[in-house]
């Protein structure tokens, strides 16, 4: 097998919906085995950031917030969305400042990965955030966010436990379990 070799064949393919955030598009295929069907694909504008900041005591921060397609409310790691062109490191920086008030001095880029790439080509970024300032927030008008400081080793166990599902605060903090495991970082409590 020819790990770059694509075995769908695209028949037709039609935009069905756009905004300035995503885009949907539903295509007309032969599957692997030849069979006709049909695949859509949400496309992305954004890059997807993560920010796991973590103190020198060993806290990190969360951001509570409503999630309109869960239909719930949602615990995570502050988020946020860059623009495709733009640097992934500064969008981290102004995403952790506006929803917790929080500056960082250290920056390191921990995770490169996919969400739901069976129907989605959003590609994310997390970064670690140490050297810590506490400023002012600033969340969008679109935001109301709670923010809450919580020790990273009660953090993971929320993970563990399945009380946190989101996927990037899910694959932050297990590669920040996984840096302290193998010595890597440092972190008090």
């Amino acid at each position: 097998m020819n790990e770059h070799h694509n075995p769908w064949t695209i028949v037709a393919q039609k935009k069905v919906y756009d905004n300035p955030w995503i885009g949907v598009t539903e295509f007309d295929v032969l599957n692997p085995a030849g069979g006709k069907g049909i695949y859509g694909k949400v496309h992305f504008k954004n890059l997807a950031i993560g920010v796991i900041p973590i103190d020198e005591a060993g806290n990190t921060y969360l951001v509570g917030q409503y999630r309109f397609p869960l239909s719930q409310y949602s615990w995570e790691i502050p988020e946020g969305g860059c623009p495709l062109g733009t640097d992934p490191l500064e969008t981290a920086k102004r995403e952790l400042e506006e929803e917790t008030g929080l500056v960082a001095t250290q920056w390191t880029r921990i995770q490169e990965m996919h969400l739901s790439n069976s129907v989605s080509d959003e590609h994310c970024f997390i970064y670690l955030a140490q050297g810590l300032q506490q400023m002012q927030a600033m969340p969008e008008e679109t935001e109301q966010l709670v923010v809450r400081q919580v020790p990273f080793t009660e953090l993971y166990q929320m993970v563990a436990n399945g009380k946190i599902t989101d996927a990037i605060t899910v694959a932050a903090v297990l590669n920040v379990h996984i840096m302290i495991l193998e010595g890597t970082l440092k972190i008090k409590g």
